[in-house]
């Protein structure tokens, strides 16, 4: 019997063309690796794409698998041993949204007043929207209110008072 008690996180960047995700699987698949949860996105004409995968053998039999696909697709490959906690999901109860024109230290500004608010992020995603001589940065922000909401409306008026546009929302869960 075959141990699938091994996961890793691996990792692919590289510049965004048709077929990367189809090669990827189908690579795994053929491989005998079975897939947990994933993440997979385009940024700025780039993929990037994160992978939970369960395989028998070690990283070393892992990368030869995975290392000639990414190799043929000009992917860069990062694997990682981790613990698969498949069904280990946390809801946000809490969604940040943030407008303001584009400068250095916005993302590092908000999310260290969150942060210190006891914001746990789970989801972070962003844009710049505008024109290059006039970017707006957009971000959008679900998490965690560990210290409740109060506390992350005071960090977020110390980010209000720096032009920023800032709206927070309740997230309702609703469960069965």
């Amino acid at each position: 019997m075959t141990d699938r008690n091994h996961w890793y996180m691996l990792t692919l960047v590289g510049k965004d063309r048709p077929g990367i995700v189809a090669h990827v699987t189908s690579a795994l698949f053929e491989g005998g690796a079975n897939l947990g949860e994933a993440s997979m996105m385009r940024l700025g004409g780039n993929f990037s794409m994160m992978l939970m995968v369960q395989f028998s053998g070690n990283l070393h039999a892992l990368h030869e698998l995975i290392d000639g696909v990414a190799e043929s697709m000009s992917l860069h490959v990062h694997l990682d041993r981790i613990e698969g906690h498949l069904h280990d999901h946390r809801q946000p109860d809490v969604r940040i949204s943030v407008y303001g024109a584009d400068r250095a230290g916005i993302v590092a500004k908000v999310t260290g007043v969150l942060a210190e608010a006891g914001l746990h992020i789970l989801d972070l995603e962003s844009d710049v929207a505008g024109t290059e001589a006039e970017p707006v940065y957009i971000m959008t922000i679900e998490g965690l209110a560990s210290e409740g909401i109060p506390a992350l409306e005071s960090a977020l008026a110390i980010v209000k008072q720096e032009g920023i546009d800032v709206s927070l929302e309740s997230i309702d869960i609703m469960l069965g």
